[in-house]
């Protein structure tokens, strides 16, 4: 019987895809969840050595207007949407491949909320729009009042300033 590899094993990486990933050439977008936070990574491969030219978290928000008495809600639906965009006016332009890692691929979670960010922002991303959470849910509508205008209040000046 043949051991395996100790990543594979602790479950922490799936090299089947990580090699499918690799071979396209096409820059990643790393996406991962935390107990607090939405991280979201621009990475890039030469020879299976990872690099990250750009990296944004959804603590980031507070310097975008996020209010510091809502610093529980900065893994929420709508601040990894934020946290999408705010990615994507930093990088620019360009294709990026996401790569959730070994998360669950539930549509309407909050990886694809931040997804949705992304593609707002004006990335292309190869993603069927069916995944994407409703409108309402990614502006706060399910939220208390003061942090449904706060949310809109940081996307515009998102849009504005893209």
């Amino acid at each position: 019987m043949r051991t395996q590899i100790k990543r594979k094993r602790q479950r922490k990486t799936d090299y089947k895809a990580r090699i499918a990933l690799l071979k396209s050439g096409i820059p990643r977008i790393v996406i991962r969840l935390t107990n607090k936070y939405i991280v979201l990574q621009s990475v890039e491969s030469d020879q299976a050595q990872d690099k990250i030219t750009l990296e944004v978290s959804s603590k980031d928000l507070l310097k975008n207007g996020w209010d510091e008495k809502f610093k529980g809600s900065l893994k929420s639906l709508p601040a990894a949407y934020l946290t999408g965009l705010v990615f994507a006016k930093k990088i620019g332009k360009g294709e990026f491949i996401v790569d959730t890692g070994l998360a669950v691929h539930k549509p309407k979670n909050r990886i694809y909320s931040s997804v949705n960010g992304l593609v707002d922002g004006g990335l292309k991303v190869h993603v069927d729009p069916a995944v994407f959470p409703a409108k309402e849910r990614l502006e706060g509508k399910h939220m208390k009042e003061e942090l449904q205008t706060m949310i809109l209040k940081i996307k515009s000046t998102m849009e504005k300033n893209g």
